[in-house]
């Protein structure tokens, strides 16, 4: 095991500071709990900080700990399905359970905007997701998103723009607003 000097730590707890609210933001995102958000951003910074290179420029710093963070979540998701698969249908219906609430692929009514929004992302392309989630819920800039998502800033715009198309779309925007200019298309003619 590694023993971190005081140099190590000091430079690790300011880094820390500097990219804890942001990174916090980017995992409660993803996992729309506080309590894990607040365990899963600790693990990230103890990952980050024990590899921590000083050396590197600070937009690469902060990419590494994107990814740092992407790949904690990916695993903290990985082992919740493991856990949720292996529990019997008993321990569900005994936990509360009333079973499948509407058929797959099929999103059921939400009753807040934000849970509308948490829907349609949940239904986007994790690609898509991410970008919308940098841009928008976390206030990054399309050249933030690009580093830390090792993209092209040209990427991301185009990544973005299909996201907010597709989301349009899933939440039936684009329908209604077709349907509106052909309706005014045969008013004028």
């Amino acid at each position: 095991m590694q023993t971190i000097t005081g140099l190590e730590k000091q430079n690790g707890e300011l880094f820390s500071q500097e990219h804890l609210h942001l990174i916090y933001r980017y995992v409660y995102s993803y996992v729309r709990n506080q309590q894990e958000a607040e365990d899963l951003t600790s693990q990230i910074f103890l990952k980050a900080v024990r590899c921590l290179d000083l050396e590197r420029s600070m937009p690469h710093q902060r990419a590494w700990l994107f990814r740092v963070a992407r790949t904690t979540i990916a695993d903290y998701w990985r082992a919740h399905y493991r856990r949720a698969a292996t529990q019997s249908l008993e321990t569900l219906v005994e936990a509360g359970w009333e079973g499948p609430a509407a058929e797959e692929g099929v999103p059921l009514p939400s009753s807040t905007a934000e849970d509308r929004v948490q829907g349609i992302l949940q239904s986007l392309p994790a690609r898509y997701r991410e970008v919308l989630t940098c841009r928008f819920l976390l206030n990054l800039s399309v050249r933030e998103t690009a580093v830390s998502m090792d993209l092209t800033a040209a990427n991301v715009k185009v990544i973005q723009f299909r996201a907010l198309k597709r989301a349009a779309e899933l939440d039936g925007i684009a329908t209604y607003t077709r349907i509106k200019l052909s309706r005014r298309k045969e008013v004028c003619r």
